[in-house]
């Protein structure tokens, strides 16, 4: 074989190689480009203001608040210093058979709301209408700011469907919802609240506990480990 023809070859399959690893490049690209979206983007927790409801029954020869509906405002209300001082409105059924008992009951509702700590200025009354042959209830309503997410459920698409291997519309809807649900205060997801102040005496107590070399037995224990 001559010279030329094997700088020939040579070039050739030093042609090709480049090709293969070109390709190669390609296809990583294609799945690099393919990792799936973050969750957090397709299902945000969002700050929105929503309204608590408490429906009471009342029977047509009320006068005042039963025992089990005090129980039922104060497990209601338990959360009310959250919602900044909300205002809390009172819906009294008009025109329903047990209109004129809604009306006492309303009026007690509120002094116990008052005792209760709304403060002066926070509260109103209102009536609804109501049907003239059902027995309403009084409801009692008022604002908090929660975190939320999207509704979950959407499956827009074949799961199958999935050449690209991104996630499916509905991934990580379900966590979303369960951590928004379990913040106690929402306004956590804004941003980090002010330290609070330490407690100076027990953190005293501690320092002169290490200082005197004064360990507690159980901490020998778990501090063993046995293999």
């Amino acid at each position: 074989m001559s010279g030329s023809l094997k700088r020939g070859m040579a070039a050739i399959l030093v042609i090709a190689a480049a090709a293969a690893i070109a390709g190669c490049a390609r296809r990583d690209s294609i799945a690099v480009g393919a990792v799936p979206d973050d969750y957090r983007t397709n299902h945000p927790i969002v700050l929105t203001e929503k309204e608590q409801t408490l429906d009471l029954p009342v029977a047509i020869l009320a006068y005042r608040m039963t025992p089990q509906q005090k129980a039922a405002i104060d497990g209601f209300m338990e959360h009310y210093g959250e919602s900044g001082q909300a205002i809390v409105t009172i819906l009294v059924p008009a025109g329903s058979p047990n209109g004129p008992a809604a009306g006492r009951v309303s009026e007690d509702i509120a002094a116990f709301l008052y005792r209760g700590g709304v403060p002066k200025g926070r509260l109103q009354i209102l009536p609804y209408q109501a049907p003239s042959d059902q027995v309403a209830p009084i409801r009692i309503s008022y604002a908090v700011v929660k975190a939320a997410t999207g509704q979950c459920g959407r499956w827009p698409d074949d799961l199958l469907d999935n050449a690209g291997n991104r996630h499916y519309a509905n991934f990580g809807c379900a966590y979303q919802n369960n951590l928004a649900a379990q913040v106690a205060n929402p306004m956590d997801f804004l941003g980090p609240r002010k330290t609070t102040p330490i407690d100076a005496e027990n953190r005293g107590t501690a320092i002169g506990r290490y200082k005197n070399g004064e360990v507690a037995d159980d901490f020998w224990v778990r501090s063993e480990v046995d293999y």
